[in-house]
């Protein structure tokens, strides 16, 4: 645990949360209220077999039920976003250099984002642990690392993480390898679930996003930017992921309920957006980090 044994200690009980995807188990959320950031309790030593399940279609193309439509769909549209965000943080910079458009994808799944900035003239580099995933990735021509102890003597002018830094074990340590991948002027692009989310405290137990014990970290914007400074790093800009609250709120509400409620799901990931039309606390949010 190293460096995050000060994540672990002083933590308050906050609820207890359910495994729905793979083994039913109930697991504690609990709060470090110095970096306002909820840890899961207790890591399974095995954490990696709590992947292995049809349901954790990040892994999968799956267009088999309507959770797996939705999503793909809602993909689809995010990864156009997605390569907007990239381009315009790079070219953006002030910097005298030409970037080279290097780009490192951490968490790849099958390799569609990545995909995407190859057919638009960028050169891609991805980490992905999961054998399956990588293989669906390859068969798109997109050849992705076990880990990032693999990348050698590489630096990259932009890194992403798409909801991946909720799932990663040694966090400070690995917060301080993505810095030192990137370039002087390069950009950090983070995606995670909010908990501080209006669909979070209404669903509560049952929010999706909570995801135990595969999220063992669930962040807040001070937390962000609490990790991140201890390495030297700002955060530069947050941007909110809109339709994240109505995908999550359709799987809470049958975790919930027990059934779809498609109607339901739809209002409250509306009324959460519109809640953080005020609060800035979308359902799920981008940070685009640089180094100091």
């Amino acid at each position: 645990m190293t460096k995050e044994k000060d994540f672990y200690q002083n933590l308050q009980p906050f609820l207890n949360c359910k495994d729905h995807t793979v083994s039913n188990e109930v697991y504690q959320v609990t709060i470090n209220k110095e970096y306002d950031m909820l840890v899961t309790k207790p890591v399974p030593k095995n954490l990696g077999d709590y992947y292995k399940s049809e349901d954790y279609i990040s892994h999968t193309d799956s267009k088999k039920s309507i959770l797996d439509k939705v999503y793909q769909a809602v993909k689809n549209i995010t990864l156009k976003r997605k390569l907007k965000l990239i381009d315009t943080s790079l070219f953006n910079q002030n910097s005298s250099s030409i970037p080279e458009k290097n780009i490192l994808d951490v968490g790849a799944g099958t390799g569609d984002f990545l995909k995407v900035c190859k057919d638009n003239s960028w050169n891609v580099y991805g980490v992905e642990p999961d054998l399956g995933a990588r293989n669906i990735a390859s068969k798109k021509g997109i050849i992705l690392l076990e880990d990032l102890s693999k990348i050698k003597n590489k630096q990259f002018d932009i890194i992403t993480l798409w909801h991946v830094l909720e799932h990663v074990e040694n966090l400070e340590e690995y917060i301080s390898t993505l810095k030192s991948l990137l370039t002087k002027d390069g950009k950090l692009i983070i995606a995670v679930p909010n908990y501080k989310s209006y669909d979070a405290k209404y669903y509560k137990e049952f929010w999706a996003a909570f995801d135990v014990p595969r999220h063992l970290w669930h962040f807040s914007q001070t937390s962000i930017s609490k990790l991140f400074s201890k390495e030297d790093m700002m955060v530069e800009k947050t941007l909110p992921m809109k339709f994240d609250s109505y995908y999550v709120s359709l799987l809470s509400e049958k975790y919930k309920s027990g059934k779809m409620n498609p109607i339901k799901s739809f209002y409250r990931g509306f009324i959460s957006n519109m809640k953080a039309r005020s609060s800035s606390e979308y359902s799920s949010l981008i940070y685009v980090l640089k180094k100091l």
